[in-house]
């Protein structure tokens, strides 16, 4: 008989491990404390809910995050599937509609006939039978101190910023412009341009504005990729500038010239009523936000739709608790999966709920499964959540450097290899040896490998 598996959480990694399991033929119960309680980032009772960015980043396979998607799909992964069918148009990056997206997999996973779907919080863990945790950043406090006391680590956490989004009518295009940066992709953002003067007048709002005040029991220790606009100006106007503000790659129409700097919105629905402003996670007061934000060309009468925010993500100490498949070493029958395990980003957690409900799901029927090859992207993420190296572990998105250098012949007078040549030879170095895994498992392949 194949044993069971309990799966805590529907986010993205949750629906991803209960679909994969159940697809193996593992019968789960899958329990989700939606719509009775909601985490203070969550407001829809779907499961899959997109909270800070509808964003799943680039889709090209030059790109580390873009081969994580790949490979994901050649495992079948329901996430990639669901934002396949949901995608709304974002130049080089994957993007969906966000309600379209959770309704896909709230679907899948509700009308699985393996899966059954319970409506309750967990705040103790099972000490008996295969468990997926995949409780997210916003993990209920009883849950995380009874993981807390099972781990024997002390609670570690981040601070993880959501960007404003607004009406797109309420956006002024005349100042305004649809564009890709060079000209690449389908006019996917709609750009605020800021001459010197305009960003000058922005920049000190900006930094003169008010903050809201963390708790007294929060420390500002702020995930280095997503970072708040505001403590990306404190570092100084260059920050902005070469960041989510540079303004390389597109010209003003009204100008023909490269504007000083640019405020980038993208669409957060198929019909593009709601724009996400891109890099604009803040903690700023609702009254400071309105009134810097309006500042920006084409965004004088903007309409916010939801201001941005900021709120507490935990995740456990992987290197010292957590094995190389990502079972718990104090209990070896609960698997952690999602933001929770130490990556970060929606693609990431979803590849770690992938792999949980994978190797759950063989296990119940009494087969285990080697980890990923470290070649590959979801063996780069494990090797980042075992890197005993670093002694204050912090969440990462997956990058190359999580992966081995490939083997590269050596140039004329010794040049350094250009990096997208070294980042293709990454990818089908990671390809191949993704499939090799597969096939030593007898996992047939979901999707046709891409080319390079």
């Amino acid at each position: 008989m194949t044993e069971p598996i309990l799966v805590i959480g529907g986010g993205l990694a949750g629906c991803e491990a209960a679909l994969k399991a159940a697809d193996l033929g593992a019968p789960v119960t899958l329990t989700e404390m939606k719509p009775a309680h909601y985490s203070p980032a969550h407001h829809s009772p779907l499961m899959g809910e997109l909270v800070c960015s509808n964003s799943l980043r680039s889709a090209e396979l030059a790109s580390a995050v873009g081969l994580l998607k790949a490979e994901m799909e050649l495992l079948g992964s329901a996430v990639m599937r669901a934002a396949r069918a949901t995608a709304v148009g974002a130049g080089k990056a994957l993007a969906v509609d966000r309600a379209l997206f959770a309704g896909w997999l709230d679907r899948a996973v509700r009308g699985h006939p393996l899966i059954s779907v319970e409506s309750r919080r967990v705040d103790e863990l099972p000490r008996l039978g295969l468990t997926v945790v995949a409780s997210g950043p916003l993990t209920g406090e009883d849950l995380a101190q009874d993981l807390m006391r099972l781990t024997g680590c002390t609670g570690l956490h981040f601070y993880d910023a959501i960007a404003p989004i607004v009406a797109s009518d309420s956006v002024d295009t005349e100042r305004a412009f649809w564009a890709d940066r060079y000209g690449e992709g389908g006019g996917d953002y709609l750009n605020c341009p800021l001459d010197r003067e305009e960003w000058a007048a922005f920049y000190q709002a900006l930094a003169q504005a008010e903050h809201t005040p963390l708790k007294d029991f929060e420390s500002p220790r702020f995930f280095e990729g997503c970072l708040p606009i505001e403590v990306m100006a404190a570092r100084g106007e260059q920050t902005l500038l070469f960041g989510p503000m540079k303004p390389v790659g597109l010209v003003d129409p009204r100008t023909g010239r490269r504007p000083h700097a640019v405020v980038q919105l993208r669409k957060e629905d198929a019909e593009g009523r709601l724009l996400n402003m891109v890099g604009f996670q803040t903690k700023l007061t609702r009254p400071a936000q309105e009134r810097v934000f309006r500042l920006i060309p084409g965004l004088e009468r903007a309409e916010f739709v939801r201001l941005g925010s900021i709120h507490r993500n935990t995740f456990i100490d992987a290197p010292r608790v957590l094995g190389p498949d990502l079972r718990l070493v104090a209990s070896p029958r609960l698997f952690i999966a999602g933001q929770l395990s130490g990556v970060e980003g929606y693609v990431e957690s979803a590849a770690t709920g992938l792999l949980c409900g994978l190797m759950a799901g063989r296990l119940a029927l009494g087969q285990e499964t080697p980890p990923p090859p470290a070649t590959t992207a979801l063996g780069g993420l494990l090797t980042h959540l075992g890197n005993t190296a670093s002694a204050d572990f912090q969440p990462s998105n997956i990058n190359w450097g999580l992966l081995p250098p490939p083997p590269l012949p050596e140039k004329p007078g010794k040049r350094k290899t250009p990096k997208a040549e070294r980042n293709r030879a990454l990818a089908r170095r990671a390809l191949d040896d993704l499939l090799a895994w597969m096939r030593s498992l007898d996992l047939a392949p979901a999707t046709e490998p891409p080319r390079l």
